[in-house]
C-alpha cells in the first residue's frame, strides 16, 4: 500500500489547522478603553537624564482626583513594570471610576541608588501638583500607589513628608507588598556585608555610587533611614498595605511591621491579606478593585468639585 494518499491527508490537515478562518471586524466589537494614555512625558532631568511618566486620563466622566502610581520593580523603571501594572488593571480600574492617573519611572537601580529614586519619586509628586489644574484634578487630593518596589518608594515619600505643609504631601498612600524594614527583612537581620543577593541588593540600594566599602555600623545607619517603618510619625495620612501570605520575595512580615510601627502613631491604617497570594498573583485586579474603593472612601468624602476642560 503506498503512503503517499495518507502523507497528502497528514500533509493537507496540518495546513488546514494552522490556517486561522478570519471573519470582518466589526468596529463595535473592538474593546474601548477607559483612558487616553499621553506616553513619556518628562516631568524632570536629572543630571541630563530625563525622568518619564505616562498620564492615563478617563475617557468618561472625570472625578476630579489623581492618582501617583509609582512604577518600579525590583528597583527598575522599565516599560515592562509599566505593563505590570496594565495587566493588574490599574489604569482600567481607576480610570474607569474618573481618576487620573500619573505613572511616574522614578529611574532604575542601574543609574540611581534609593534615596535618588525616593528624590525622583519627589519630583513626580511635585509635577503633577504644578500642573493639576492643566489636568482638572485637585492637588491638594492626591493618592500615592505602589506596588514591590514601588510601594516601597511609596511609603518612604509618604512618611518623608510628615508635616502636612510639605509640597509632597499626599492624602492617602495604597500599596501592594512593600519592603517596609531593611533591618528586619522576615524576621532576620539580613547580614548586608556578606555575598548573597539580598544582601548584595540591600547595600547596592542605600550605598552612594562608589561608597561600597561602608563599614558595617554606617550600613545599618544607612538601611534604618531608608526603612518606612522605622520613620513613622503621628499624622501621617491614611495607608492601605495589600500582602498574600505566599510572597517569598517580600515576606508578609514587611507589611505587618509597617502596620503595626502606623497603629503606634494612631495612623489609620488597613491590610488586606490575600490567602495563598504570591508576588503578585494571578486574581490581583480584584484587589486592585478593593483599593479602588478604599481610595474612593479616602478622597471622595469631602465633596469634590470636577472642574470640566
Amino acid at each position: 500500500m503506498s503512503l503517499v494518499p495518507l502523507v497528502r491527508a497528514l500533509s493537507l490537515s496540518a495546513v488546514l489547522v494552522l490556517i486561522p478562518v478570519s471573519k470582518p471586524v466589526n468596529a463595535a466589537e473592538k474593546p474601548t478603553l477607559p483612558y487616553q494614555q499621553q506616553k513619556n512625558v518628562v516631568y524632570a532631568e536629572v543630571h541630563g537624564v530625563g525622568l518619564l511618566m505616562d498620564i492615563f486620563t478617563p475617557t468618561g466622566k472625570s472625578n476630579g482626583l489623581a492618582i501617583v502610581d509609582v512604577v518600579s520593580g525590583a528597583y527598575h523603571s522599565d516599560r515592562g513594570k509599566l505593563r505590570d501594572h496594565e495587566r493588574a488593571q490599574m489604569f482600567d480600574i481607576f480610570c474607569s471610576r474618573g481618576y487620573t492617573i500619573f505613572a511616574i519611572r522614578p529611574g532604575s537601580i542601574d543609574k540611581f541608588n534609593g534615596p535618588e529614586m525616593l528624590e525622583n519619586v519627589n519630583r513626580g509628586i511635585r509635577w503633577v501638583k504644578q500642573h493639576a489644574r492643566e489636568y482638572h484634578v485637585d492637588p491638594d487630593r492626591l493618592a500615592l500607589l505602589g506596588a514591590s518596589a514601588g510601594g516601597h518608594l511609596a511609603c518612604m515619600a509618604a512618611v518623608s513628608a510628615a508635616d502636612p505643609k510639605s509640597k509632597t504631601r499626599v492624602k492617602a498612600v495604597a500599596v501592594f507588598f512593600p519592603p517596609t524594614d531593611l533591618m528586619n527583612y522576615g524576621g532576620l537581620k539580613i547580614d548586608i556585608t556578606g555575598s548573597d543577593r539580598l544582601a548584595q541588593a540591600i547595600r547596592r540600594l542605600i550605598t552612594p555610587k562608589g561608597s561600597e566599602t561602608i563599614d558595617e555600623d554606617k550600613l545599618d545607619e544607612l538601611r534604618t533611614a531608608f526603612s518606612p517603618a522605622r520613620l513613622v510619625q503621628p499624622g501621617l495620612p491614611p495607608f492601605l498595605l495589600i500582602h498574600g501570605t505566599a510572597d517569598f520575595t517580600v515576606p508578609i512580615q514587611q507589611s505587618r511591621t509597617m502596620v503595626a510601627a502606623l497603629e503606634k502613631a494612631h495612623v489609620p491604617v488597613t491590610l488586606i491579606v490575600k490567602p495563598g497570594g504570591g508576588h503578585p498573583w494571578p486574581t490581583i485586579h480584584e484587589e486592585v478593585a478593593k483599593m479602588a474603593d478604599w481610595i474612593d472612601a479616602q478622597l471622595q468624602n469631602q465633596g469634590t468639585q470636577v472642574s470640566e476642560p
